[in-house]
């Protein structure tokens, strides 16, 4: 009987840590980070292909463009307010999916035509002060997206900061004159509003970079408010 029990308890334990190292296993493989951001990779290369988005690489790094597409349309969903109507602009007419067959043909498709251009208008912070709109996130004719270095773009991301100080603090701290272009006290000027930097800058530098290098490969627009004509030639 000692014998036996002995190989019972043999059996277990071999039986206990086959399954614990299948388990183990299977946890390497489903927290596998290079293996995630592979995959990452390869769904913003087809979402990009299966929406029509064409992608301008020459230089790029193409797993940072891969997966600044899986973060900029599938984890952000950044044209949804970088482009001039909430969701109405983001697909073309048939391309919608928030549309009805037979008006929406099944496959999403965006909208070229303001594909991250911006200008879409939040309205003020404060009624009747400065309106808040969108800025426009595609590649200028120097190949920066927004007009921004790398670098700069970091900056942006991180701290939240308006390079373009498009919406200063008025002047008048008390009670200031209405004005299209600045905000009332307390609100920071010198800050991005609406946009959500606020969690964005706890993104990795790669991704953030990923981001950029994306932007740097989509179409140039001009759709943003005040911009040259000559913007993207």
């Amino acid at each position: 009987m000692t014998i036996l029990r002995n190989f019972a308890a043999m059996g277990f334990f071999v039986c206990a840590g086959l399954v614990l190292s299948s388990l183990s296993s299977k946890a390497d493989n489903d927290n596998n980070g290079a293996q995630d951001e592979m995959q990452m990779i390869q769904t913003g290369y087809a979402v990009a292909a299966s929406t029509g988005i064409p992608l301008h690489i020459t230089n790029q790094d193409p797993a940072l463009v891969g997966l600044g597409s899986y973060i900029v349309n599938v984890t952000s969903d950044c044209n949804l307010c970088h482009s001039p109507t909430f969701i109405t602009t983001s697909f073309t007419p048939n391309g919608n999916p928030y549309l009805l067959l037979p008006v929406y043909s099944g496959r999403k498709t965006v909208d070229l035509r303001y594909y991250l251009g911006g200008n879409q208008n939040f309205g003020p912070p404060v009624a009747g002060f400065a309106n808040i709109i969108s800025r426009n996130l595609t590649p200028d004719k120097t190949g920066k997206p927004e007009g921004h270095t790398l670098q700069e773009f970091l900056q942006i991301m991180q701290t939240g900061i308006d390079l373009d100080h498009a919406h200063p603090t008025c002047p008048n701290l008390t009670m200031p004159t209405p004005s299209p272009s600045c905000v009332p006290f307390p609100i920071n000027g010198d800050l991005l509003q609406v946009m959500p930097w606020t969690a964005f800058q706890s993104m990795t530098v790669r991704q953030l970079t990923a981001i950029y290098t994306y932007l740097s490969t989509v179409p140039c627009l001009v759709g943003g408010p005040n911009e040259p004509a000559d913007r993207c030639n």
